[in-house]
């Protein structure tokens, strides 16, 4: 079965994980080959972003955090032929001193944590056109050199992807009106 890649959906109306909540995203693949590979979910780009993909037999989640090296990655070990259910949690602890959350993210293969660690959330928008949230595939310019644009997923079928996102997600009022007024 084929499918046609969707556009990306623009940041403005996808799911938003900025704010200081915590978030997890869950996908449903199966991989057909022993060398499937490619992105899976992607949002953003070099100038910060998130991906989950497979390279190298391995689960990879990279998030990049304003393009300020290096990268957070968490990978899994390899791989066989099968059916997963993969996903990554961030749990955010608090604020950092530049509104970042700070907090503890897990990369998950069938409900295993195969990867965790520290990890920092930016507080701001990943782009401000283009570069949308991709299914299957990065548009434009690639969250990470690691999986370079566009990476298609090949050699297997997403089936299902979700990402929820905490309700109580902490925003600070007074310092997103005070940007929503500021003037250059």
């Amino acid at each position: 079965m084929s499918i046609i890649p969707a556009p990306p959906v623009p940041e403005g109306v996808a799911m938003n994980i900025r704010g200081g909540g915590s978030y997890k995203i869950l996908v449903d693949v199966e991989t057909t080959v022993p060398d499937c590979s490619g992105v899976i979910f992607a949002h953003g780009s070099r100038f910060g972003g998130h991906s989950l993909f497979i390279k190298d037999r391995k689960l990879h989640y990279i998030y990049n955090f304003l393009g300020i090296k290096p990268e957070q990655k968490f990978v899994s070990e390899e791989l066989a032929p099968g059916s997963y259910t993969l996903g990554m949690e961030f749990i955010r602890d608090k604020a950092g001193q530049y509104g970042e959350s700070l907090g503890k993210a897990k990369l998950y293969v069938n409900d295993q944590i195969v990867a965790q660690g520290e990890m920092k959330t930016q507080p701001g928008k990943f782009t401000l056109s283009g570069d949308g949230l991709c299914i299957g595939r990065d548009s434009g310019d690639a969250v990470s050199k690691e999986s370079a644009t566009p990476a298609a997923f090949k050699g297997g079928v997403i089936k299902f992807v979700a990402i929820t996102v905490e309700a109580a997600q902490y925003l600070d009022l007074e310092k997103l009106t005070a940007a929503a007024m500021a003037v250059d």
